[in-house]
């Protein structure tokens, strides 16, 4: 038909090509009929395989005669243009592909796959470009079967469960149409094709689907595919409704099968004049005893064909032919929904941009797209149209398998015993009750169960880091979790991935308490700073000042500067003891006196917490405050048996391995820190923070934490890299952490008054005071002062006002020019009144205010 089209369209050409058919039944007939082509035929161009596999040898007798091998449906990476210049492929290579589905798998949010594919040639060859694209874009492919072709249905029914029983729920399918047909009723009969699980083909299975037996189609109900898309044109409906009569239906190679002939035409038209071209001897043709292959002449016209025919350029049925690096260009795919007997396209991908529900719209400057909300409803197997998440908890009443390690001591965080009548394992402490509780806050169900761990020697003795290493090694691996006390560390998370901390961090050290027995007699001082204690002293001095002012009365004058002096200095002390009324009788100094014993009660209240935590913390003190004082005095220290604590005091804290000690329980640390380093014991304890508590517990009167804390991340539980189940229960276990569960937890396992106290709460010196944190009352205590004064009427205010109203009385009586006799009587009565207003006031320094109330009436 292609032939024929072109032809009709192009009558005036002169070089026109005549076919010469061959049935390549496989490989060997294929070569045979290569040699019989080239030999008898006299051809200079053949189009086929139909295979990659028949392709391979195919091109190396194209290379030797110089014949070109063109084909439209070997797309296998194994065989390349680039390698083999003889060699034309008219279709799209695999690689094609690669983004295109790497793209969708992103949009879904799927970060693990499994791969099957046929273990051929042309099945491995798609695998390493597919698993590198997808791991640029982090996505893991947990698993790859290769399946042979020779495999039975029942061996691969055997690795469907297999596949079933992990927790990757996505697969892609890499199949030619023949294994196709085989693999998904088997899939669907195994319980694989229902909601949760999701589907994915490659072009090569996808554009062979009309070719497949409708029960095989129906199989495949809910699966996603891409194809590549060619676009629609007139002459491309012309051609389809010429093919009904034939063929029931036309895929991808029909199209490119068509191109490629229109194709060679014109490249054979363009190379002009034939007639005297042919085929030269080749180096030892025609030889006596060689082969027919080793006879194969060499063509004239072959290179110049295949010279041609790269630089074609023209609109086919399949949409634009140009040949880049003698690949056909790539262009679009489709993506289509398989739902019941039918495809149903739900959209496009394009190199760029992306995911895309209209090819046609293309709009300029078009952001790469990965959002997969602009494909169609999807209807996934099982009917579902919730797209499926990805992964799942083992089915079929599978359990989650948690590996849980066995302790010697510290049971309260972890503890295994085995029932004496039934022989069942019994799984307690405080990390088991917290995954039982995060298990509980999951969003789905999650059956597991416990299993102790066991080393391949059948030895239960905890080593954390051989637990954790086979729970990373996928062919040892029998658990799918490990839960117990794992401190989350760097080189640990190397292997495996941990959920979020569900528990204190940090590693510190645990000493003995130094009894201090002789202490200063000046330790009264340290309460207050220097500058407080004076600051103290001066507000107590302003005050007796203020206090003698506010009480001064007439006989001030018979008082000796000493004796002011002393007055001063009692004022203060003796309103602490004595009643207000035997000390004052004026209002304002009832006033400042109030605001000083306020200011004294608190100082005195500061003073003596102040003081009671200076003598309590004389006896929390360290006995060691430094690892540089452990290693310089050669001291023993010790760690928990099986910790990573053990490499942190060497590798990090520089300790010589020989003064290390290892202990199992509570008990053991009591008794090594008892002794002391010179007695067979050791100075100090490093171990987590959670272990020193639950010591503290129990023996917290006589030991102390010291030192810094060296993080950790704390406990956590652990998963295989990679695993899907880590953020749910990250976040699980912050909504368990966060709640009234994890108290619940703690004071069952630690009671409700866990020890934590730490040589950081307290100091050799202790708490000292400063003037800056009475700063405010000092200001409030001056301020009441100034104003008690200056409301006072006492001397201080009123004699200067009596002298200058005098003065100015006498000024006036010498201006009015008066009798001298009248004015001395005037004088002598204004001089008595200023005396007498002088010697008034509220009280006197003997608390007697009759006197001066007389005088200030007859005044």
């Amino acid at each position: 038909m292609a032939l024929t089209d072109f032809y009709a369209f192009h009558s005036n050409y002169r070089n026109k090509l005549v076919l010469h058919f061959r049935d390549s039944q496989d490989m060997v007939a294929a070569t045979s009929a290569v040699v019989d082509l080239v030999k008898n035929e006299k051809v200079h161009a053949i189009i086929g395989p139909e295979s990659s596999g028949e392709a391979t040898f195919m091109i190396k007798l194209g290379e030797k005669a110089h014949v070109p091998i063109v084909s439209f449906s070997a797309t296998s990476l194994s065989i390349s243009p680039s390698h083999s210049p003889f060699f034309v492929r008219t279709a799209q290579n695999d690689s094609s592909q690669v983004q295109a589905i790497t793209t969708i798998v992103q949009g879904f949010g799927w970060h693990d796959l499994v791969l099957i594919y046929e273990d051929t040639e042309y099945g491995r060859g798609l695998i390493p470009f597919l698993t590198d694209a997808l791991q640029e874009s982090n996505i893991r492919v947990s698993f790859k079967y290769a399946i042979p072709t020779s495999m039975d249905p029942y061996e691969i029914s055997q690795h469907l469960h297999k596949m079933k029983k992990r927790q990757t729920r996505v697969f892609l399918v890499h199949v030619t149409s023949p294994f196709g047909s085989a693999l998904f009723p088997l899939v669907e009969k195994a319980g694989m094709m229902t909601e949760g699980y999701a589907w994915l083909l490659t072009n090569t299975l996808s554009n062979c689907l009309d070719a497949m037996d409708p029960s095989v189609i129906k199989s495949m109900e809910g699966v996603l595919g891409i194809r590549p898309h060619f676009p629609a044109s007139e002459a491309l409906e012309n051609f389809k409704r010429r093919w009904k009569w034939s063929a029931p239906e036309l895929n991808i190679y029909g199209l490119w099968a068509y191109d490629t002939i229109w194709a060679l035409a014109m490249a054979a038209e363009r190379i002009g004049d034939v007639s005297n071209l042919g085929f030269l001897k080749g180096r030892g043709s025609d030889v006596e005893g060689k082969t027919d292959i080793a006879n194969l002449r060499v063509s004239e016209v072959g290179p110049m064909l295949l010279k041609e025919m790269l630089n074609i350029k023209f609109k086919g049925l399949s949409g634009d032919f140009h040949l880049v690096n003698g690949h056909l260009q790539p262009s679009a795919f489709e993506i289509f929904n398989m739902i019941g007997r039918a495809e149903r396209l739900i959209g496009y991908w394009n190199p760029e941009e992306g995911i895309c529900q209209n090819i046609a719209n293309k709009k300029p400057n078009e952001k790469y797209s990965t959002s997969v909300s602009k494909l169609k409803k999807i209807i996934w197997p099982g009917d579902s149209i919730t797209a499926p998440r990805g992964w799942a908890v083992p089915a079929d009443g599978e359990k989650f398998r948690i590996g849980v390690p066995k302790k010697q001591g510290f049971n309260e965080f972890l503890d295994v015993t085995r029932n004496p009548q039934t022989g069942e394992l019994n799984f307690t402490g405080f990390c088991i009750d917290v995954f039982r509780a995060v298990a509980d806050a999951l969003p789905f169900p999650l059956p597991y169960e416990f299993e102790l761990f066991k080393d391949d020697a059948g030895d239960n003795s905890v080593i954390y880091d051989d637990l954790l290493h086979q729970l990373a090694e996928r062919e040892k691996n029998k658990f799918d979790a490990v839960v117990g006390d794992i401190t989350i560390v760097a080189s640990r998370a190397n292997l495996v991935d941990f959920s979020l901390p569900y528990t204190d961090s940090g590693v510190t050290m645990l000493v003995p308490i130094k009894h201090n027995m002789h202490r200063s007699m000046w330790v009264f001082l340290k309460p207050l700073s220097l500058d407080l204690w004076l600051t103290t002293i001066a507000a107590s001095i302003a005050t007796g000042i203020v206090l003698l002012i506010l009480e001064q009365n007439a006989r001030r004058e018979s008082l000796q500067p000493l004796e002011l002096l002393c007055l001063i200095l009692w004022f203060p002390f003796s309103s602490l003891v004595l009643p207000e009324r035997q000390i004052v009788t004026n209002t304002r100094s009832r006033f400042v006196l109030v605001v000083w014993l306020f200011l004294a009660f608190v100082l005195m209240q500061s003073y003596t917490a102040s003081l009671s935590s200076i003598l309590m913390s004389d006896q929390l003190q360290p006995k060691y405050f430094s690892v540089n004082e452990l290693i310089s005095k050669g001291y023993y220290v010790g760690y928990q048996e099986g910790s990573f604590t053990k490499s942190m005091l060497i590798e990090q804290l520089k300790f010589n391995e020989s003064k290390l000690k290892s202990y199992a329980n509570v008990e053991e640390f009591h008794k090594a820190l008892s002794k002391g380093s010179q007695n067979g014991g050791v100075a100090a304890i490093f171990d987590e923070i959670p272990y020193l508590k639950v010591f503290l517990t129990k023996y917290g009167s006589d030991f102390i934490r010291a030192g810094p804390i060296y993080r950790t991340d704390g406990f956590g539980f652990a998963f295989p890299l990679n695993s899907r189940l880590v953020p749910y229960v990250s976040r699980a276990i912050l909504n368990v952490t966060e709640g009234e569960k994890m108290v619940a937890i703690e004071t069952k396992y630690f009671g409700a008054g866990n020890q934590n106290q730490d040589s950081s709460n307290s100091s050799s010196d202790g708490p000292c005071l400063e003037v800056s944190s009475f700063g405010g009352l000092f200001i409030i205590t001056g301020i009441a002062f100034l104003l008690a004064l200056i409301d006072s009427q006492t001397f201080i205010w009123r004699k200067p006002a009596s002298v200058a109203k005098t003065y100015y009385r006498k000024y006036v009586s010498f201006k009015e020019d008066s009798h001298s006799d009248v004015k001395d009587e005037e004088m002598d009565d204004i001089s008595k009144s200023s005396e007498v207003s002088a010697d008034v006031d509220h009280g006197c320094l003997d608390g007697s205010a009759g006197p001066s109330k007389h005088v200030t009436e007859d005044h």
